[in-house]
């Protein structure tokens, strides 16, 4: 047989024999290797299949011992320094105890919260005065007499309160319907300055004091019954109760404080 021919038969062979394992293998480096990972060997003997890319350089020690470049010697490793123990610390001294604290001042109690001041308005109305007139009754000095002295002493009701300091003194004339309003008007001034010279007799400061006239522009509403068909005489009787004045004082109070509880047997 032609040697070219044997070596074609024998080429073909050998790809029968390693046709199952090439069909899974892949190159690896300088030789082919098998999907497991291992390196391909020829069917019935040891010897690796080298790849396309095969140089003596990527010889290993497993296919090509004695292509394999030797590995290095381990450089011998280095005696452990034999250096002298560090010499023992010496152990510190105690810490010097601390003084005991002293024991803690009990908190002082939160001091008591001052009670919020109460906002006071009183009003009184100085009703009957005068046909056309501005001077006050005795009546009404009496009332409004009373009516400061009880801002001057503790109440309770409709609050517990000390005494009233007096913030403002609104004093407002007031006039019937009978006559004219331009002196209604002047009439209903008058009667509030009239008020206000008698409060300020009292001791009370002027400058808390205002004043106005109204005319008959806020009419007790009980006399909207005063018919003007009435005999004159009849009707300034019916409409007495608007011939008045109006006193409003406004304020500051403190409250009284709450008796303090008994304490249970």
């Amino acid at each position: 047989m032609h040697p070219a021919l044997k070596i074609t038969l024998a080429s073909a062979v050998m790809a029968i024999a390693l046709s199952p394992a090439l069909s899974n293998a892949q190159s690896n480096a300088g030789y082919l290797s098998v999907a497991s990972g291992g390196v391909l060997k020829a069917t019935g003997a040891a010897v690796c299949v080298r790849s396309g890319q095969w140089t003596p350089a990527l010889a290993t020690a497993e296919c090509d011992p004695d292509l394999a470049k030797p590995v290095a010697a381990a450089a011998p490793a280095k005696p452990a320094s034999s250096a002298a123990p560090a010499p023992a610390q010496p152990a510190s001294a105690p810490a010097p105890q601390k003084a005991a604290a002293a024991p803690a001042k009990p908190a002082a109690a939160p001091a008591a919260k001052k009670p919020e001041p109460l906002n006071i308005e009183e009003k009184i109305e100085l009703q009957g005065m005068a046909f056309n007139k501005a001077d006050m009754t005795d009546d009404n000095k009496k009332e409004l007499d009373e009516f400061f002295a009880m801002l001057k002493k503790p109440a309770k009701e409709p609050v517990a309160r000390q005494e009233v300091e007096l913030g403002a003194v609104i004093v407002t004339g007031h006039s019937d319907r009978i006559g004219a309003m331009k002196l209604n008007m002047k009439l209903s001034e008058q009667r509030a300055i009239t008020v206000r010279d008698y409060i300020t007799s009292k001791g009370i400061d002027q400058k808390l004091i205002f004043w106005e006239g109204k005319g008959p522009k806020q009419p007790i509403p009980v006399t909207k019954f005063c018919d003007n068909k009435m005999n004159r005489k009849q009707l300034i009787e019916c409409l007495a109760p608007n011939r008045r004045v109006t006193v409003e004082v406004v304020g500051l109070a403190q409250p009284t404080p709450k008796p303090a509880a008994k304490p249970a047997p």
